[in-house]
């Protein structure tokens, strides 16, 4: 495919490149391997004499992260950066429960690079990765919470080990000869879970104290939107009080589970049948939770689950399951 550079215009918000989930890493002289970071996609706007901190839906983060929107001031104008904003715990791991206390955790939280789509008014999106890298590594200088995520030149076996010794999330498949595709999860990114913990739809709840007793969530197959489980554990009291008021207004009288009703409750409890659906309100499917789990079982069902955050910043529509 011819790979052609798009003239001067205005830089803007692009829309974000996403990685395909596989079960297995791609191998390959053109492919290259990142650590995959615990935390939110942040792009970020140089434009106009102004430095803008967009969420992966478009929100500006600027005033929950002010001292990264300083830290990139100094970025050439017309330049739009891709990379993710991470939360280090004591451990020096990523901490994505870190990273909510937002407020308190300042000097823990690092942004790190990994992508370059304009510079200074020069649409980049049409160079290969390798090429787009190379600008970037001489745009960002590494600072006080300012990073480049690093790129190994391990085989993808060396790669998931050191990432399993280490306790990190899983690793992040890049072709070297890739262009960046905004919006498209096409394969050129990948990306593979070695912890069993993602994001998915709220579709429902059930009542209880302080609002909710469980949330009922999903994944999307295609265009329908598939019943995964319910989630009680992982709460407490201030945290029901905060799902419940983020969700209580997607309130709806249609079961947004195309898989449901269930036929029967099924071995670990966890089926949904029309009689548990009776205890149900649900939702528009639009507010997404990241949650941990012990395994999936045969019937695409979560065994062992625990509500770990709310992500705002996560469009619905895109959660699939990744493992």
């Amino acid at each position: 495919m011819e790979k052609k550079i798009v003239g001067k215009r205005t830089a803007d918000f692009i829309e974000t490149m996403d990685c395909l989930p596989l079960l297995k890493l791609p191998e390959g002289p053109e492919w290259t391997y990142e650590i995959k970071l615990d935390g939110y996609r942040l792009e970020v706007v140089r434009a106009d004499g102004e430095t803008t901190l967009y969420s992966r839906r478009r929100n500006v983060l600027n005033q929950k992260f002010p001292y990264i929107a300083t830290a990139l001031d100094s970025l050439p104008h017309g330049t739009v950066i891709d990379g993710e904003l991470v939360a280090a715990g004591a451990d020096g791991r990523p901490n994505f429960n870190l990273l909510q206390n937002f407020r308190s955790a300042e000097s823990h939280i690092t942004y790190y690079a990994f992508d370059i789509l304009f510079h200074k008014h020069r649409d980049l999106t049409m160079l290969p990765l390798s090429e787009r890298r190379e600008i970037l590594r001489s745009v960002i200088k590494p600072g006080h919470h300012l990073a480049l995520s690093e790129v190994s030149n391990q085989t993808a076996s060396q790669m998931l080990n050191f990432v399993r010794s280490h306790g990190l999330e899983g690793v992040v498949a890049k072709r070297i000869d890739g262009v960046y595709q905004p919006g498209q999860r096409t394969g050129l990114w990948s990306k593979h879970r070695i912890n069993l913990g993602q994001e998915f739809v709220i579709g429902g709840y059930t009542p209880g104290t302080h609002g909710l007793d469980a949330l009922v969530i999903g994944f999307y197959q295609g265009k329908e939107l598939h019943y995964a489980a319910r989630v009680r554990a992982g709460f407490v009291p201030a945290t029901r009080r905060e799902v419940f008021a983020k969700i209580k207004g997607l309130t709806t009288t249609k079961c947004p589970f195309a898989n449901l009703p269930e036929t029967q409750a099924g071995r670990w409890g966890q089926g949904l049948t029309a009689e548990k659906m009776k205890e149900c309100v649900w939702l528009k499917p639009e507010a997404v939770a990241r949650i941990d789990f012990l395994e999936w079982t045969g019937a695409d069902h979560l065994r062992h689950t625990k509500f770990v955050a709310l992500r705002d910043d996560k469009d619905a529509r895109k959660v699939v399951r990744e493992t």
